[in-house]
């Protein structure tokens, strides 16, 4: 959207220089007025997992719709500032089929007649890294390279924000996702964008090559339009992360091991105590592996918490969540 207001400007802009006078016809294209994206961003690797990812936050809406790009085992971009949104899927095509990233970052600038405003950070699998601002981006911006991960920003209140990015990111002790979380979190600290805060975005994916994209991503969240966008992505995250401990339970309980299961069940419980699905599907696990006295105080706290639980019971047995069986049909449904 923002790279066809530029191809238009570029075709206006002949016409301009024609009628203006000796004293303007120095104007350049590149201070024409384009619309801008800007905001502040980090890609990086987890070199004990190989898990690569893509963190950012703007006022601007649905920044994550556009910015941040990763696939399994390839690599991951952030395109922002003056944004050239192609940056993101041609830059991993080119990674996916052997380029570095800063092969990539160099190749594709070099085809852009608008680099002057770009702002890119790349990674690939290997953990090789590569940023551009470009020497016409609105200040204050800043970019940093470190080890496994890059930190880029423009539009800033203070240029100090990148340092504080890649500080976080460097002494947290989490997951990728969470020592991502941890770098917007600085920024925003930091003073973030000048403008303030609208939406922000969080994508990781898996570090196997193999891995179908549907099957890779590990986190995949948006806050399009927020007043605390940073705060709604965390608390995203420790949802998400919930139920990533639920599904565990769920592919556990297919392999036959029920007693990891169950604790994975346990786990998320815990984790969100207010979540009465995790309680809910707990309990039927419990109940549909013959330990049905274990199951109805969690079955009563579920039913307590929203009893439309109690209408859902009977329909399971037609799927095989719970056993086909009226007596522990009714044994549940009579806990209050």
């Amino acid at each position: 959207m923002f790279s066809s207001r530029i191809k238009l400007l570029s075709l206006l802009a002949p016409i301009a220089l024609f009628a203006t006078t000796d004293a303007s016809a120095s104007y350049k294209r590149e201070n024409l007025p384009i619309r801008p994206a800007h905001t502040y961003s980090i890609v990086a690797r987890d070199k004990e997992t190989g898990q690569l990812g893509a963190a950012v936050q703007s006022h601007w809406f649905s920044v994550g719709a556009d910015v941040i790009w990763a696939r399994p085992g390839v690599g991951a971009v952030a395109t922002q500032s003056f944004i050239e949104v192609s940056y993101g899927p041609k830059g991993l095509d080119m990674m996916e089929e052997g380029a570095s990233a800063n092969k990539t970052l160099k190749t594709l600038l070099a085809k852009d007649e608008f680099e002057n405003v770009r702002q890119v950070g790349m990674i690939d699998a290997r953990g090789n890294t590569a940023v551009h601002t470009g020497s016409n981006a609105i200040s204050a911006h800043c970019h940093i390279m470190g080890e496994n991960f890059t930190v880029q920003a423009n539009l800033m209140e203070k240029a100090s924000v990148c340092q504080a990015m890649a500080d976080a990111f460097r002494v947290s002790q989490s997951d990728l996702a969470g020592k991502m979380m941890a770098a917007l979190q600085a920024a925003q600290k930091e003073g973030g964008d000048i403008r303030g805060k609208q939406s922000a975005a969080m994508l990781v994916v898996e570090g196997d090559k193999g891995t179908s994209l549907w099957q890779g991503r590990v986190v995949d969240l948006r806050v399009e339009d927020h007043k605390a966008p940073i705060e709604e992505l965390t608390r995203l995250l420790h949802v998400s992360r919930t139920y990533a401990k639920m599904t565990d339970g769920d592919n556990l309980m297919t392999e036959g091991k029920v007693d990891e299961a169950l604790a994975a069940y346990a786990e998320a419980e815990t984790m969100m105590p207010e979540n009465h699905e995790a309680i809910f599907w707990h309990a039927a696990t419990l109940a549909a592996v013959d330990r049905v006295d274990e199951s109805l105080p969690l079955f009563k706290k579920a039913f307590a918490m929203h009893p439309l639980w109690r209408e859902l019971v009977p329909r399971l047995p037609a799927s095989g969540l719970l056993p086909n069986d009226q007596s522990i049909i009714d044994k549940i449904l009579a806990v209050k």
